[in-house]
């Protein structure tokens, strides 16, 4: 994954001082009317994948939080069939990424994961959650930024180019069905590392 330096201020350690207030895994949940507002009014489908991304820290501690919210997955993946994986990117940043036909799923599994990452005392590692849909040949993820409390639009058209007007139309029908980010500053994209390609590969 290609993440720009400038998103590690963002939703990496130093964006603390950025908060606009404590993030609340409740807010996930509100993906779960935005899938079926994507589909119905924009013509987006789901891709199938969504994604926790965190920053590791080296503790033995830590590493047990990680070892619980893997087996909380292991047993949604028996309820629910919701698949899981863990992948480490290139510039050290932890994801769980999660599969699942239904998408009220995959919001319930990355809301669970990261209401434990919160009880575990490690709530200020989480950096982000990605919900990724799909249209013809465009890609649009919603972003959920744990250190701004809000989520942004991201539409990649290459590795280094977004296309704004897929984004500022997302936000035009999405604003007040999500708690959207107000400062267009924030939006930082999670570029792919190839075109079609998802942030969290």
């Amino acid at each position: 994954m290609g993440i720009f330096d400038t998103i590690r201020a963002v939703l990496g350690t130093s964006a603390e001082t950025d908060a606009t207030r404590e993030a609340d895994p409740e807010d996930l949940f509100g993906m779960s009317t935005a899938y079926m507002t994507m589909e119905a009014d924009l013509g987006y489908d789901h891709c199938g994948e969504a994604a926790l991304c965190f920053s590791g820290v080296d503790s033995t501690r830590f590493d047990d939080a990680v070892e619980t919210v893997e087996a909380i997955l292991e047993a949604g993946e028996i309820d629910t069939g919701t698949g899981f994986h863990r992948h480490e990117d290139d510039h050290g940043y932890q994801w769980f990424v999660l599969e699942d036909d239904d998408p009220e799923d995959l919001v319930t599994s990355i809301h669970f994961a990261a209401d434990q990452f919160i009880e575990e005392g490690f709530g200020s590692r989480l950096l982000a959650a990605v919900f990724g849909f799909e249209r013809d040949d465009t890609d649009a993820y919603w972003i959920y930024s744990f250190r701004r409390g809000a989520y942004y639009p991201f539409s990649p058209k290459r590795t280094s180019d977004r296309n704004q007007q897929v984004e500022f139309k997302l936000q035009s029908v999405l604003d007040g069905e999500l708690g959207l980010e107000d400062d267009e500053s924030y939006w930082y994209p999670l570029w792919p590392d190839a075109p079609g390609n998802h942030p969290w590969e």
